[in-house]
Protein backbone atom coordinates (compact mmCIF):
# COMPACT_ATOMS: atom_id res chain seq x y z
CA UNK A 1 0.00 0.00 0.00
CA UNK A 2 2.92 2.33 0.70
CA UNK A 3 4.22 2.03 -2.87
CA UNK A 4 0.76 2.38 -4.42
CA UNK A 5 -0.06 5.42 -2.25
CA UNK A 6 3.27 7.03 -3.13
CA UNK A 7 2.70 6.52 -6.86
CA UNK A 8 -0.82 7.90 -6.48
CA UNK A 9 0.49 10.99 -4.65
CA UNK A 10 3.09 11.56 -7.38
CA UNK A 11 0.36 11.28 -10.02
CA UNK A 12 -1.75 13.86 -8.19
CA UNK A 13 1.23 16.20 -7.77
CA UNK A 14 2.06 16.09 -11.49
CA UNK A 15 -1.59 16.05 -12.58
CA UNK A 16 -1.31 12.77 -14.43
CA UNK A 17 -2.62 9.27 -13.95
CA UNK A 18 -1.53 6.53 -11.59
CA UNK A 19 -0.99 4.27 -14.60
CA UNK A 20 1.38 6.77 -16.25
CA UNK A 21 3.44 7.20 -13.08
CA UNK A 22 3.55 3.44 -12.56
CA UNK A 23 4.85 2.87 -16.10
CA UNK A 24 7.38 5.71 -15.87
CA UNK A 25 8.72 4.39 -12.56
CA UNK A 26 8.86 0.68 -13.37
CA UNK A 27 9.64 0.79 -17.09
CA UNK A 28 11.85 3.90 -17.16
CA UNK A 29 13.27 5.08 -13.85
CA UNK A 30 14.04 1.74 -12.21
CA UNK A 31 15.84 0.35 -15.31
CA UNK A 32 17.62 3.69 -15.75
CA UNK A 33 18.81 3.50 -12.14
CA UNK A 34 20.12 -0.03 -12.77
CA UNK A 35 21.87 1.14 -15.93
CA UNK A 36 23.51 3.98 -14.03
CA UNK A 37 24.81 1.51 -11.44
CA UNK A 38 26.17 -0.73 -14.20
CA UNK A 39 27.73 2.26 -15.97
CA UNK A 40 29.48 3.43 -12.81
CA UNK A 41 30.73 -0.09 -12.15
CA UNK A 42 32.11 -0.42 -15.71
CA UNK A 43 33.21 3.22 -16.17
CA UNK A 44 31.13 3.37 -19.35
CA UNK A 45 28.03 5.46 -19.72
CA UNK A 46 26.61 4.13 -22.97
CA UNK A 47 23.86 2.06 -21.35
CA UNK A 48 22.29 4.77 -19.22
CA UNK A 49 22.57 7.30 -22.06
CA UNK A 50 20.84 4.84 -24.39
CA UNK A 51 18.00 4.21 -21.91
CA UNK A 52 17.66 7.93 -21.19
CA UNK A 53 17.63 8.77 -24.91
CA UNK A 54 15.04 6.10 -25.61
CA UNK A 55 12.67 7.35 -22.90
CA UNK A 56 13.23 10.99 -23.78
CA UNK A 57 12.17 10.16 -27.32
CA UNK A 58 9.10 8.31 -26.10
CA UNK A 59 8.08 11.12 -23.75
CA UNK A 60 8.65 13.83 -26.36
CA UNK A 61 7.12 12.18 -29.41
CA UNK A 62 4.40 9.83 -28.17
CA UNK A 63 1.26 11.93 -28.46
CA UNK A 64 -0.80 9.12 -26.93
CA UNK A 65 1.48 8.50 -23.97
CA UNK A 66 -1.26 8.33 -21.32
CA UNK A 67 -3.33 5.93 -23.42
CA UNK A 68 -0.21 3.83 -24.08
CA UNK A 69 0.53 3.80 -20.35
CA UNK A 70 -2.98 2.50 -19.71
CA UNK A 71 -2.33 -0.31 -22.19
CA UNK A 72 1.04 -1.27 -20.64
CA UNK A 73 -0.39 -1.03 -17.13
CA UNK A 74 -3.13 -3.50 -18.13
CA UNK A 75 -0.48 -5.84 -19.57
CA UNK A 76 1.53 -5.53 -16.35
CA UNK A 77 -1.56 -6.29 -14.31
CA UNK A 78 -2.28 -9.33 -16.50
CA UNK A 79 1.28 -10.53 -15.89
CA UNK A 80 0.93 -10.13 -12.12
CA UNK A 81 -2.41 -11.92 -12.14
CA UNK A 82 -0.79 -14.85 -13.95
CA UNK A 83 0.86 -15.77 -10.64
CA UNK A 84 -2.54 -16.90 -9.30
CA UNK A 85 -1.52 -20.23 -10.83
CA UNK A 86 1.04 -20.66 -8.07
CA UNK A 87 -1.18 -19.32 -5.31
CA UNK A 88 -0.18 -15.65 -5.28
CA UNK A 89 -2.94 -13.07 -5.42
CA UNK A 90 -2.44 -9.72 -7.16
CA UNK A 91 -1.16 -7.98 -4.03
CA UNK A 92 1.36 -10.70 -3.19
CA UNK A 93 2.66 -10.88 -6.76
CA UNK A 94 2.88 -7.07 -6.88
CA UNK A 95 4.94 -6.91 -3.71
CA UNK A 96 7.27 -9.71 -4.77
CA UNK A 97 7.72 -8.74 -8.44
CA UNK A 98 7.53 -4.95 -8.13
CA UNK A 99 9.13 -4.29 -4.73
CA UNK A 100 11.17 -7.21 -3.40
CA UNK A 101 12.83 -8.29 -6.66
CA UNK A 102 13.84 -4.75 -7.74
CA UNK A 103 15.33 -4.09 -4.30
CA UNK A 104 17.14 -7.43 -4.34
CA UNK A 105 18.44 -6.80 -7.87
CA UNK A 106 19.63 -3.33 -6.89
CA UNK A 107 21.49 -4.70 -3.87
CA UNK A 108 23.12 -7.39 -6.03
CA UNK A 109 24.18 -4.79 -8.61
CA UNK A 110 25.69 -2.62 -5.90
CA UNK A 111 27.60 -5.53 -4.37
CA UNK A 112 29.09 -6.79 -7.64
Amino acid sequence: MLVANTLDAIAAKFKTTYNAVNIIVYYCLVPLFWEIIIDFKTDKFAFSLAVLSFWTGILCFDRHFIKDCDYWFEKSRDFLQWFKRIGWNYVVSSVIICVVLPILFTVILCLL
